[in-house]
């Protein structure tokens, strides 16, 4: 008698009889209570959260996880740029950012001294938001800018951060939207008291100290933003669709001249505002009591106290009887938006929205899916739902294909609405749908920061948890003329916005400008006594668990073909790889033929009905082509191992040409290799590639365009036959044991016949950096982006401790030293990092990485800053041992489980290791001082020639700065991409 697991069991359970299943389930709000506090729950909710009211109104919801010794933390607040004011958008993205600068109590050396400086920046900033006349605001900002740096004496720049460091926080962030502010921290779970101690400081007082190089930063962001073509679309879509709501009105980061127009007075205001306790919620998912959890949490926030919050108000918005049409124009590719308003989040039709949008898209069997993406009549399309707590919109996006028009493919889309208004869809789609959802619910559930993500948006969108966890048994009962009445009543062909996005130059941007700044002192070695009694604070030592891959990993053999497996204990789901040996360095065809996979079928089952075959069985295949790897994988439900299986195999022996989806393929790979000269980061990719391999690189090895024109569908089909019968192996995570595997596995071998052989290709090899030279190329941005070049020596593992220690001390995260002196001092990027990248194989070299996204007119200034940095190394003791702390803790709490036990057993092999490697790196990190790292940036990083690669408008960047930089060659497209 086969004994089945209580996980396998509840898995099963999952997807058995859904109409039937859904009757039995019950998801109503019922009540507890433990150690004193009252709280409700859903019954048969599989995350048991809890929701907790605390006396104050602040919002508890607590969902335990026991997988890892780690707690994903958000505290949230239900404001966000919506109630920014009218006459200061973007201030609850400025308060977001202002939130870590600390409070009278910490982030200052003497707050006595500070205070009154900051009194005066308060005045002066007024005077300055009041003023038009452009000498005379020249003339306070250079004021603000000295008394700003008075202040700054006295400030203790990223202290906040350099707490949570301390602790062990990883993920340490904050984001705005349009009715959420949240405050993102990822925590071992030793740490409790100190998070909590911290956090009710942070929002107790907070100071706006530092606040013109922080504004120079949201400057920056607000660059970028200018420089993305799709945050622009997405903002003409939403002041298009919500005319009288400020989901239109406003933007997140608001104005440019709101920006440049800042009032502390009103920040202040607005935190007073919403940030009160019954406005507020803490949401917490991992390893940790509840009962515990919520007492600490009350002890911590108790002094909180409530306030009435005003009431959001706005005309509904008129209906739309017509198509309402906006354009954008920028330099990268085209594609057009189709938008349709829907009510709020919390409605039972903006749930409606999702199982709609799944109908459309959902990359497999949906109406968009098969009769536009799988057919090829445009280069691609998807639907989605957008979710808002007043309104939601269900968003349709198109690519156009060679000699497409943007009218053509918003047609093509609306087609597809009036299929499903039609009711032109298959009767078992909406069953696959759900069962599918029931998929994605169980490794959501898996994971503490999914859970943890999903109960804060329901929070900030005020949406029923009991409406979220029975989402799909709700979803089972409804029929197909439930859907197609739906579809009737909001979508039609009148009722949208469309937008489109052309190429062309947008001369309705107007960049920031950027203000003179003085870098401010960093106080590095500075702490305050708060900041050191919360370090004093007892904490339980987290033992670290480390992979032992002899045991873990399980091998086996099915005739000569080697099979690496880990069980899964938690569910009933698998994954199963086919690995190959060689890439697309190998051979130039193979991404192609790969890629062509998708449009294939036999001579029994045409592509079509292959995904809808994937689908309904809730599975999904996916290909990829590497450098020099190839996997072929599957993943699904175990009971549906077998079926899975055979159909990929059937589709990768069986699988027959086809003349017209060749054609069609061929052509939109032509539109997508035009494409990507038209995208600023594939560029800065191509330029890397360059850097590290030189003019002939992985980057721009492919097809030229008379190979492609001379390339046939037989040319590719071949290749797919080849691959049942070239040598790999299997890599599998799921329930069953190798044993109980290999009998369920089709024969991976070749029946005794010889492999097909693979003739290996070319290999590129990196070359020495020997002097300083800079690639350019031209893009039509804002913003100029730099990255710093340099290949190292090969790959040696002794060397991984200090690496690791360098990298957290240095320039990965907000307390290093490049973060503080490039955003925190000298407020040069929003976004900058230097890195020590340890290659991929053993054989390949080590990379010296360094990142600046900057203001044109700052390019000089930011290279000299970073370039200072990667000469000289600052010592700082407190920096040191906050990034020593970060690293230990971080890797005592860590847990590789899972199908990532496979994944960091086949790193390590890749680099010929035998152990986990993260043992020594904790073994012998304590040891470690600033001499080591010292003596490591000088063998590395100090006085070395770098490539520089930069992205920028050619005629905001002068030449003489390129030429001061190294020898300058400029790379035309073709240079880059190769064709």
């Amino acid at each position: 008698m086969k004994v089945i697991s209580r996980e396998t069991l509840f898995t099963l359970l999952f997807f058995l009889s859904v109409g039937a299943y859904a009757q039995q389930k019950e998801y109503a709000w019922a009540e507890a209570e433990d150690g004193g506090y009252s709280y409700r729950y859903v019954n048969n909710d599989p995350t048991e959260s809890r929701f907790y009211k605390l006396s104050n109104g602040l919002t508890v919801i607590l969902s335990a996880n026991k997988k890892q010794p780690r707690i994903q933390a958000y505290i949230a607040t239900k404001a966000g740029s919506k109630t920014d004011p009218q006459n200061h958008t973007g201030l609850a993205h400025y308060l977001e950012h202002m939130l870590f600068k600390g409070t009278d109590t910490f982030g200052s050396l003497d707050w006595s001294k500070e205070k009154p400086l900051l009194d005066q920046i308060d005045v002066l900033y007024e005077a300055y938001n009041s003023t038009t006349d452009e000498e005379e605001r020249k003339s306070i900002y250079r004021r603000i800018d000295s008394v700003s740096g008075e202040a700054a004496r006295f400030a203790i720049p990223n202290e906040y951060d350099k707490i949570m460091g301390n602790m062990g926080s990883e993920g340490t962030n904050a984001f705005t939207s349009f009715e959420q502010t949240v405050y993102v921290e990822d925590i071992p779970n030793n740490v409790v008291e100190k998070y909590l101690a911290v956090q009710a400081e942070r929002f107790r007082a907070p100071v706006l100290r530092l606040f013109h190089t922080e504004l120079e930063t949201v400057y920056e962001e607000k660059n970028i933003g200018l420089d993305n073509d799709s945050r622009k679309t997405f903002e003409a879509m939403f002041e298009a669709m919500f005319p009288n709501n400020n989901y239109g009105r406003q933007t997140v980061i608001g104005t440019v001249e709101h920006l440049k127009n800042p009032s502390l007075n009103a920040i202040r205001e607005y935190y007073s505002t919403y940030y009160v306790p019954n406005n507020m919620g803490i949401i917490m998912s991992g390893d940790f009591d509840p009962t515990e959890m919520v007492q600490k949490i009350d002890r911590a926030f108790s002094y909180m106290k409530p306030k009435d919050i005003p009431e959001y108000t706005f005309a509904p918005e008129p209906e739309i009887t017509q198509p309402v049409s906006r354009e954008v124009k920028g330099p990268s590719t085209e594609f057009v938006y189709l938008g349709f308003r829907f009510p709020g989040a919390a409605t039972d039709d903006a749930q409606m929205l999702d199982l709609i949008s799944n109908v459309l898209t959902n990359g497999a069997a949906g109406l968009i899916d098969l009769n536009l993406v799988k057919k090829q009549k445009l280069l691609g399309a998807a639907a989605f739902a957008y979710t808002l707590k007043d309104y939601s919109i269900l968003m349709l996006q198109g690519n156009p294909s060679q000699g497409q028009s943007l009218e053509e493919v918003r047609d093509l889309l609306l087609a597809e609405l009036k299929k499903l208004r039609d009711g032109n869809f298959s009767d078992d789609l909406i069953t696959a749908i759900i069962n599918n959802e029931r998929k994605a619910e169980i490794s959501l559930n898996e994971s503490y920061k999914g859970r943890a993500r999903e109960l804060m948006e329901a929070f900030t969108s005020e949406v029923d948890w009991a409406k979220n966890v029975g989402y799909t048994d709700r979803l089972a009962s409804l029929t197909k003329d439930d859907v197609v009445a739906f579809a009737n009543k909001y979508l039609n062909n009148d009722n949208y916005v469309v937008v489109y996005k052309r190429q062309g130059t947008d001369d309705q941007v107007v960049k920031v400008q950027k203000p003179e700044i003085t870098p401010i002192v960093l106080n590095r070695d500075s702490e305050s006594a708060f900041s050191k009694n919360i370090n004093a604070l007892p904490e339980a030592s987290i033992e670290p668990v480390w992979l032992d891959y002899e045991k873990d990993v399980t091998k086996g053999k099915q005739d000569d073909i080697e099979i690496l497996a880990v069980e899964n204990k938690d569910n009933a789901l698998f994954n199963l790889s086919y690995q190959y040996a060689f890439g697309k360095w190998d051979n130039k065809l193979l991404p192609l033929a790969l890629d062509y996979l998708k449009y294939l079928g036999t001579k029994d089952r045409d592509s079509e009905s292959f995904s809808q075959a994937f689908y309904q069985l809730a599975s999904n295949f996916s290909v990829s082509a590497g450098n020099e790897e190839t996997r072929i994988s599957i993943s699904g439900l175990n009971d549906n191992f077998d079926e899975t299986v055979s159909l990929i195999q059937d589709l990768l022996r069986n699988c027959i040409a086809d003349e017209e989806a060749f054609d069609a393929y061929i052509s939109r790979l032509k539109k997508s290799r035009s494409n990507a000269k038209e995208n600023k980061q594939a560029i800065m990719e191509g330029l890397r590639a360059h850097a590290k391999f030189g003019a002939e690189n992985p980057f721009n090895y492919t097809l030229s365009d008379a190979e492609l024109d001379g390339l046939t569908a037989k040319d590719l089909v071949e290749i797919l036959h080849d691959l049942p019968h070239t040598k790999h192996r299997a890599l599998y995570y799921g329930p069953q044991l190798v044993s109980q595997l290999i009998p369920r596995l089709p024969a991976l071998n070749n029946g005794g016949k010889p492999y097909v052989e693979v003739t290996k290709g070319t290999i590129f090899k990196e070359l020495p950096t020997t002097e300083n030279q800079v690639l350019f190329a031209h893009y039509d941005m804002k913003q100029a982006e730099v990255h710093w070049f340099r290949n190292s020596g090969e790959y040696d593992v002794a060397n991984t401790p200090v690496i690791s220690l360098f990298n957290n001390y240095f320039g990965a995260g907000m307390s290093s030293i490049v973060f503080q002196t490039i955003r925190e001092s000298k407020a040069l990027a929003y976004s900058t990092y230097a890195y020590f990248f340890e290659p991929q194989k053993k054989q390949n070299d080590y990379t010296v990485s360094a990142y600046i996204g900057t203001q044109s007119d700052k390019f000089a200034e930011a290279i000299t800053g970073m370039n200072d940095l990667l000469d000289e190394l600052p010592e700082s003791e407190t920096t040191l041992e906050t990034a020593k702390a970060s690293l230990l803790k971080s890797i005592a709490s860590e847990r590789i489980t899972n199908a990532a036990i496979l994944n960091s057993y086949i790193a390590a092999e890749r680099l010929g290791n035998t152990s986990d490697v993260r043992k020594a790196i904790y073994e012998r990190v304590p040891a470690l001082g600033y001499q080591d790292l010292r003596n490591f940036h000088g063998e590395e990083f100090s006085k070395k020639p770098y490539v520089y690669c930069v992205v920028g408008d050619e005629e905001a960047l002068a030449e003489h700065q390129l030429e001061e930089i190294g020898k300058v060659k400029k790379l035309s497209l073709k240079e880059i991409f190769g064709y």
